[in-house]
């Protein structure tokens, strides 16, 4: 048993999903979280520029003394895959996890990957289907204003901006006939029901956020590495920017409070 706390880092909010999952499969598990929300979005930023940041963001997980860490990002995970490699704690990314559960969701063979522009350019997704299933046709879509739209709060169901938005970026792979969508960043399954009503009731869209959470989850039960059965659980939230928006966006999505705390990640 390992009752020290999960890391779980992200560029902002859409961290979240992972840690919703985690919230559902290890209700004892306690979480210190933090969202890079001085420093969003990632995904327009340059490899080295992610590199540092997720870096940097380690460290402050680290200096929390976490037995794990799961990297909610997929700019990270896509763009600093081996960014974990020198870490004392098992590392975590989303997109092993999720292309493997859309690989096995597929009745076509076409699977759509929607992310931000460093995951897209990067291939990983692409690269990580087709050495499932080299046959797959693989249909990557960058969508880039869907972070901003998260960290503004345009998540309501029917939100008209958001439609507009997923419209034009979602037509082109409901047309081609993709029936599984990878929603390749955490941040887009905040919008998941905005997705899926552009997409149509036959597509499958696969959460990057939880496809993660449950292999962290996995991982911890695989090393011996879950909470005592008498351990009181406990959530940290720390953020780089003003917290009131990312508090209010966390309740909507979490269904509890949160009481984010903003940090210098210069520090570290």
């Amino acid at each position: 048993m390992d009752n020290r706390p999960i890391g779980v880092f992200d560029s902002g909010l859409g961290g979240l999903t992972a840690v919703k999952e985690l919230e559902r499969v290890l209700p004892r598990e306690s979480v210190v979280y933090f969202g890079d929300t001085g420093r969003v979005p990632y995904g327009t930023r340059s490899r080295e520029t992610v590199r540092r940041y997720a870096r940097q963001d380690m460290a402050f997980l680290a200096a929390h003394h976490v037995k794990a860490v799961l990297a909610a990002c997929g700019t990270v995970s896509s763009t600093a895959a081996d960014i974990g490699a020198g870490l004392p704690v098992p590392y975590f990314d989303v997109v092993g996890p999720t292309a493997r559960a859309a690989a096995s969701r597929t009745q076509r063979g076409i699977v759509g990957v929607i992310g931000t522009s460093a995951t897209i350019h990067s291939g990983a997704y692409s690269r990580a289907l087709r050495g499932l299933s080299p046959d797959l046709q693989v249909l990557a879509k960058p969508c880039p204003l869907f972070v901003p739209l998260v960290e503004s709060g345009f998540v309501e169901p029917g939100d008209p901006v958001a439609r507009l938005a997923a419209e034009r970026y979602l037509a082109p792979l409901r047309e081609a006939g993709a029936d599984v969508l990878i929603l390749g960043c955490t941040h887009y399954p905040i919008l998941s029901q905005t997705i899926a009503q552009v997409m149509g009731p036959g597509v499958a869209l696969v959460d990057s956020g939880r496809e993660a959470a449950l292999a962290l989850a996995e991982g911890l039960e695989a090393a011996g590495l879950l909470c005592g059965p008498d351990v009181p659980r406990q959530a940290e939230y720390y953020v780089t920017d003003a917290p009131e928006g990312f508090d209010a966006i966390a309740e909507l999505f979490l269904g509890h409070t949160v009481d984010a705390r903003q940090i210098d990640i210069e520090a570290y």
